[in-house]
């Protein structure tokens, strides 16, 4: 099987991480089949359409590492959606319609409350074309409704839902063009899918009923419909849709420090039955990605198991990766020292600042600061190499007495200022022989 599949958001703003989510499978389930992946940019709104959002629409999915194999603008295809909408005219699968937004709601009212469905009526079907002409007169502009088959059931199998069943006689025609002439969502996006050879469609749940009308313009236009799938939408930790997830988006999570490929692997996997694996690269991904895999309960995203991915991919980032990030003059010792207390590759600098200093330790007790005194002798003492913690630690549990969290933690804290933190024995040559000892001695002074 071979696929093209697409994304089309809108640039009306900032992507959020299910905008992320649908064009991260899109371009999965593509390269999976050695297909192509293609941005689609739906600016046919241009009161709300703005460039700043297409650029970083292309922004944030090459940060992602996802390339498009092609571009297009819905702006810029008008010509193809007027002649196809010409050909549906002729056809006579669209007609003009006059209704506010008031008087539409009032027959839906009307509808629920004799029990019937709330869809539009048809009404408009019945004026002619002398009734037209004195709407023209009278300055009112008509919008546009594709006109459903109503006799034929709207089946397909959907790749995650499975069999789909709808009665058109049930669904509404839907408005396709706007009184002003601008276009909606429904048929620009159909004539798209079969001018760019679109074969799988993969989106939310919540565009099911969407794709029950959109197979009808499929058949209007002579096209056979491509393979439709459509996953659960995302909920928050707690199980709840979330309002924070429709504006969670790659700025925010660039600012917090989320690497890209931490992002990648959780939204690869969300929706589906595989372990989230953070070792997995794009080619891996794509390897095993399986519409099969997907299941119909709400996809869970849990912004704390994403920090934790996050901790492990920077946990496993050489320094040549993470060097454009870190703070000048760190090199690849402090990086792999420092390495395993991040969680993001951004607090490097905090803790590269306890190695350069200054820092502040606490205030000891007489015992602790006579031990310190005799650290700074020891150290003061010793050959200076890659192992003087080991030979530190040796000569002081001799000397002082002292073991385990006794001897560790005043040493810790006269050096660095923290209670906790890297390895000192990979700590203390960044540190350096000069530093240390001023450090010890700083902290021996700290309250004569």
């Amino acid at each position: 099987m071979t696929a093209t599949t697409r994304f089309a958001p809108s640039p009306t703003g900032r992507l959020h991480v299910g905008n992320l989510r649908t064009a991260l499978h899109n371009w999965l389930l593509a390269k999976h089949h050695g297909g192509r992946f293609l941005l689609r940019i739906d600016d046919t709104d241009a009161e709300r359409s703005r460039e700043e959002f297409v650029d970083a629409i292309r922004h944030d999915l090459a940060w992602l590492g996802i390339v498009p194999d092609g571009e297009e603008r819905q702006s810029a295809r008008f010509d193809l959606y007027e002649r196809e909408f010409a050909r549906l005219a002729e056809q006579g699968r669209v007609y003009r319609c006059y209704e506010t937004p008031q008087e539409l709601e009032l027959k839906r009212k009307v509808q629920l409350g004799r029990g019937l469905p709330p869809i539009y009526d048809r009404a408009a079907l019945s004026l002619t074309e002398a009734d037209h002409a004195a709407k023209a007169a009278a300055g009112d502009k008509p919008h546009w409704r594709f006109l459903l088959d109503r006799e034929t059931p709207v089946e397909w199998v959907d790749g995650i839902r499975g069999p789909q069943h709808f009665d058109p006689a049930q669904m509404s025609d839907p408005v396709i063009r706007r009184a002003d002439g601008s276009w909606l969502y429904m048929l620009p996006s159909v004539i798209d899918d079969i001018d760019m050879g679109i074969t799988d469609v993969l989106r939310g749940e919540d565009h099911v009923s969407n794709t029950a009308t959109q197979m009808q313009m499929f058949g209007a236009l002579g096209s056979s419909p491509p393979r439709f799938a459509h996953e659960a939408l995302l909920v928050g930790s707690e199980g709840k849709l979330s309002k924070r997830l429709g504006s969670l988006g790659i700025d925010t999570l660039r600012e917090a420090g989320i690497e890209p490929h931490a992002l990648v692997a959780l939204l690869a996997r969300l929706g589906t039955s595989d372990p989230v694996d953070a070792s997995l690269d794009a080619g891996a991904l794509a390897a095993g990605f399986d519409l099969s895999h997907f299941g119909r309960a709400p996809a869970r995203f849990d912004e704390e198991e994403l920090h934790r991915l996050n901790a492990a991919v920077v946990h496993a980032m050489s320094f040549s990766q993470a060097a454009a990030c870190l703070p000048e003059g760190m090199d690849e010792a402090a990086w792999l020292a420092i390495r395993p207390n991040l969680a993001h590759v951004g607090e490097a600098a905090d803790w590269w600042q306890v190695v350069t200093g200054p820092v502040d330790a606490p205030d000891f007790d007489d015992e602790t600061r006579a031990f310190l005194a005799q650290a700074g002798e020891a150290l003061a003492s010793l050959a200076w190499s890659g192992e003087v913690w080991r030979d530190l630690v040796a000569v002081l549990k001799e000397t002082s007495g002292r073991k385990g969290k006794d001897l560790f933690q005043p040493l810790r804290q006269a050096l660095t200022g923290r209670d906790h933190g890297p390895e000192m024995a990979a700590l203390l040559p960044l540190i350096g022989r000069d530093q240390a000892l001023v450090r010890l001695e700083s902290a021996v002074r700290a309250i004569q």
